[in-house]
């Protein structure tokens, strides 16, 4: 039996040379996809009628379902996705259909590495609709970002087991999705594909990496970029965490990448966990000090003052502490000698300390 299955994810940013591949800008097609979009339909349209842009269909990177296309899958559905439609949470009404692709294609990201150590493949569509009425609100959810995830509906004959290589669908095996054996994911590789149904405009993705394409992507180079800061410069903490705010939507880290992050942050780790015994040794000398400064004051209201100041202030109050400390309460040695009339200081007129020698 055949089953269906679908695969979903989010948007993903595409570099600019990928866009400059469209023959037209504003999602108005040029001569060659004016062409190609004809096959589809029945009578002759001018570019301005149509409006164009790409999708990532799928790939081959384990989705939330614990699945993954292989890459010859995702070279077989290449040719079954062309002509199919598109339409919103995989209802199959006609009357649902907001979308045609009229040209397919494999893309691989160089440098990129999926989690299961294969290289990086995509499957890239371009699909248009036609200008004007309801369609002119898809077009706005389009570039608005409202209209961005999608999913693919798709038969395959196979579901491997990703450690044993047992068929799923003929026979069971004692490996369970998601669990590591010898320190490799278990999932299931979907492989060939013989039919592609429809793909779909979602809200909730499986895959985390298909939808609409509008821009530059983050990618791995920009990814380092971001790792050097965060292990190179100790004070570019700040930096780092805008530059990974501003990458959320489309970051893509390699395994490598992905380990000395993982060092980088367990030695923050210790450093934090130094920091925090060197602050709780600093409140409980400022509560001390002042227990013997403020007698009357409550011990509570020192703690509660010193919780709530960073370590910078906590510094700054136990040195203003220690020297009222020392003013109101001063401290020697006993076998230091007393206080000498005439003793007032150097030879030279500088100022001696009552208490040295």
């Amino acid at each position: 039996m055949i089953k269906q299955y679908t695969m979903a994810a989010q948007e993903i940013e595409e570099k600019e040379e990928i866009l400059q591949e469209a023959d037209g800008e504003n999602g108005t097609p040029g001569p060659e996809e004016m062409e190609q979009i004809g096959r589809y339909t029945r009578r002759a349209f001018r570019p301005e009628e149509l409006y164009t842009f790409t999708v990532v269909l799928c790939d081959n990177e384990t989705d939330r379902d614990l699945e993954r296309f292989s890459i010859s899958s995702l070279r077989k559905l290449a040719p079954l996705f062309e002509g199919k439609t598109g339409i919103f949470n995989h209802t199959p009404d006609a009357r649902n259909q907001a979308a045609r692709i009229f040209s397919c294609r494999v893309e691989e990201i160089p440098g990129r590495k999926t989690q299961a150590g294969e290289p990086y493949t995509r499957l890239v569509a371009r699909a248009y609709i036609p200008r004007g009425g309801e369609n002119d609100r898809l077009i706005l959810g389009l570039e608005s970002g409202i209209h961005k995830e999608v999913s693919v509906g798709c038969a395959v004959e196979k579901q491997v087991c990703s450690i044993c290589g047992a068929d799923r669908k003929q026979r069971s095996c004692t490996h369970r999705k998601g669990q590591l054996y010898e320190g490799k994911l278990c999932a299931d590789i979907l492989e060939d594909p013989v039919d592609a149904y429809e793909w779909s405009f979602v809200a909730v993705p499986a895959q985390r990496e298909a939808g609409v394409i509008k821009q530059f992507a983050y990618d791995e180079e920009g990814a380092g970029e971001i790792m050097e800061l965060v292990w190179k410069d100790e004070n570019a903490g700040q930096a780092a965490a805008i530059q990974l705010r501003k990458a959320r939507d489309g970051m893509h880290i390699s395994a490598e990448n992905c380990e000395k992050m993982a060092c980088c942050l367990e030695n923050l780790e210790k450093e934090a966990a130094a920091g925090r015994t060197y602050s709780k040794e600093l409140r409980d000398t400022i509560r001390k000090l002042g227990g013997l400064i403020f007698p009357k004051l409550e011990e509570g209201i020192l703690c509660r003052m010193a919780e709530n100041l960073s370590l910078e202030d906590l510094k700054a109050l136990e040195k203003a502490f220690l020297h009222t400390a020392q003013e109101k309460y001063p401290l020697h040695p006993q076998l230091y000698p007393a206080k000498k009339e005439g003793n007032t200081g150097y030879e030279d007129g500088t100022e001696k300390d009552p208490y040295t020698i």
